[in-house]
């Protein structure tokens, strides 16, 4: 039957050799590194000496040496034999990123990033559409997880030493009126909350009043109304939240428990919505009939924050 495969080879390759001329020393240099002397084959005189420390030669790297000097008027040769079995620790430096970009890396338990220098540090994860990183920053002795490759830019979540954990870009705001919203009445009449005390994300907007949920989850929303000059003759007063799934109102005030203008009255509730991305919410007052006379203060709150 034939052959099926590669064709073999017709002879053997040669083993690579080299001479020593003696000079009555004991070390020579080797034209090729080795790891060990059990690399070599080595010759002197035509008798093939025993390697090993205490005995004819050792060698290492580029280097051979003799036990006994080598003289001028000897015969020595070496045979490369090929690689023993040795275990090698890689140069500092050697290893580089392209060695590992198509490889699934398995680290040991402990893996130390940084060598305690006054220096940040990170980890960046290069996604297709975002990059992410995991970093130190070491001024202000905090980890950071945040966006992009660079540490500290666009920072989603830090901590600092001390364990606190603070989200920057997390939606968060507590917006006032600018100025009193006066004689209010009607149905559902929406209140003017025009100065930002702060507004984190940047998701509230002052020209319409209203908050906008840059993603879905559940939001912590509170109303504190605080209203002046209250009629005794509407049938009631009643705050809402009205958000773009559905309407939540605060408490109601009957009008019939006073027999005369309230001065100022505070009307607050708090609570957890759900709201979708892009979900608005904002602040309502409604006084179905009577006097028109009431007047939203400046000291009025609406606040609200991400949750989960």
């Amino acid at each position: 039957m034939p052959y099926i495969g590669n064709e073999l080879a017709t002879q053997f390759q040669a083993f690579v050799t080299q001479t020593i001329t003696g000079d009555g020393s004991t070390g020579y240099t080797l034209d090729r590194a080795v790891a060990n002397g059990k690399e070599l084959l080595v010759y002197i005189n035509n008798v093939k000496q025993e390697e090993g420390s205490g005995k004819a030669y050792t060698a290492s790297g580029t280097t051979i040496t003799f036990s006994a000097a080598v003289a001028s008027t000897d015969s020595c040769y070496l045979v490369y034999m090929g690689s023993a079995q040795q275990t090698v620790t890689a140069p500092a430096g050697s290893i580089v990123s392209s060695q590992f970009s198509s490889a699934d890396l398995v680290l040991p338990k402990t893996v130390t990033i940084g060598s305690a220098g006054a220096e940040d540090t990170k980890l960046v994860f290069d996604g297709n559409a975002q990059d992410f990183h995991v970093g130190l920053d070491d001024s202000a002795d905090s980890l950071t997880i945040g966006l992009g490759s660079t540490l500290g830019t666009t920072s989603h979540m830090v901590i600092d030493a001390n364990g606190h954990i603070t989200k920057p870009l997390q939606p968060a705001f507590l917006v006032k009126p600018t100025s009193a919203q006066y004689n209010v009445s009607g149905s559902d009449v929406t209140i003017v909350l025009d100065n930002e005390i702060f507004d984190q994300n940047a998701d509230f907007n002052t020209s319409n009043y209203t908050f906008t949920a840059p993603v879905t989850g559940k939001y912590y929303l509170s109303l504190n109304l605080y209203v002046d000059q209250m009629p005794n003759d509407a049938s009631y007063f009643e705050p809402k939240i009205v958000t773009s799934n559905r309407t939540y109102y605060g408490a109601t005030v009957d009008n019939e428990a006073y027999d005369q203008t309230v001065s100022y009255l505070g009307l607050s509730f708090s609570l957890l919505v759900d709201m979708d991305a892009s979900d608005t919410a904002l602040c309502k007052f409604t006084q179905p009939n009577g006097t028109a006379s009431a007047d939203i203060n400046v000291v009025t709150t609406f606040s609200g924050h991400l949750v989960c």
